[in-house]
């Protein structure tokens, strides 16, 4: 790394984190220039230790020393600057300090991804990247093996979703997936009962799933406020449902994810990962 400090907040050197509250703008340049932007040391380092590649960074000094070590192996620019510069070149006032430009790594195919999983979720056009950062967080805590998202879904690498994962879509398999036509065609062919979360006159209960669940299972969960599209419920093996009381009809999507992921029977990834977090007894029951 060689550090550099910030003299011109429009300097064409800070150029890939200008206007970062811009969705649209980013949404577009982002992937196109084959970058994402991490904010926080914590996430930075997550993204790091993925193996991710940084391309630049950009901070407050007092945030310096916590990254140093993970960076220097890299020959990238890291940009110095106090709080007033960074709010200028990002829009926004920066809390965490610190922000890195990475490269994106590049999809699996989503065949190869289904390949090895048992239990993968699934977002159908779910626009709010604060709800898609969150599912990931949860599918990390709570054992699924991936997450696979639509051609219209946001985008798990937007700054906002990395930052509410808190960084675990760098430890979770993802891709995206092609129009629902071919993917269900792809998750049949791995084996994957699809379960889809709506109200339906054909529902099963969700703990009727879990009483029963099968070996290779995809759940989809939808859009805000329209939910999952008729051609999904149509292909769906089973509808399930969340019972819930006082005349609630549904719950923000990711609440619903982290629900249906715990009352399902741990997937492989979390038992193993239980298993191995037990103390060792010594030959104790």
């Amino acid at each position: 790394m060689h550090i550099e400090r910030v003299r011109d907040a429009a300097s064409d050197s800070v150029a890939d984190y200008a206007n970062l509250t811009d969705v649209s703008l980013r949404s577009a340049h982002e992937p196109a220039n084959g970058l994402y932007i991490a904010e926080s040391a914590k996430v930075i380092l997550r993204a790091i230790r993925a193996g991710h590649r940084p391309r630049s960074v950009l901070m407050e000094e007092k945030w310096l020393a916590g990254l140093e070590a993970a960076l220097e192996p890299f020959d990238v620019p890291v940009h110095l600057a106090d709080a007033d510069q960074l709010e200028a070149i990002t829009g926004y006032r920066v809390h965490r300090g610190a922000l890195a430009a990475f490269e994106r790594p590049e999809l699996p195919d989503p065949a190869e991804l289904l390949a090895t999983a048992r239990r993968v979720v699934v977002l159908e056009d779910i626009v709010d990247h604060t709800n898609v950062g969150a599912i990931f967080r949860s599918v990390a805590a709570l054992g699924a093996d991936a997450v696979l998202v639509t051609p219209r879904c946001a985008d798990p690498l937007y700054r906002r979703s990395v930052r509410v994962s808190m960084g675990t879509v760098f430890q979770v398999p993802w891709t995206r997936l092609p129009d629902w036509g071919d993917a269900v065609g792809l998750l049949h062919d791995a084996g994957f009962t699809i379960a889809a979360l709506a109200l339906s006159d054909r529902s099963i209960s969700l703990q009727q799933l879990a009483a029963d669940a099968p070996e290779r299972l995809a759940l989809v969960f939808g859009a805000e406020g329209d939910g999952l599209s008729r051609t999904v419920l149509e292909a769906a093996d089973e509808v399930v449902r969340i019972p819930m009381a006082h005349g609630v009809d549904s719950l923000n999507v990711a609440a619903a994810a982290a629900v249906v992921l715990y009352a399902l029977p741990a997937g492989p990834a979390l038992a193993a990962d239980a298993a191995s977090a037990l103390p060792d007894r010594g030959g104790e029951a």
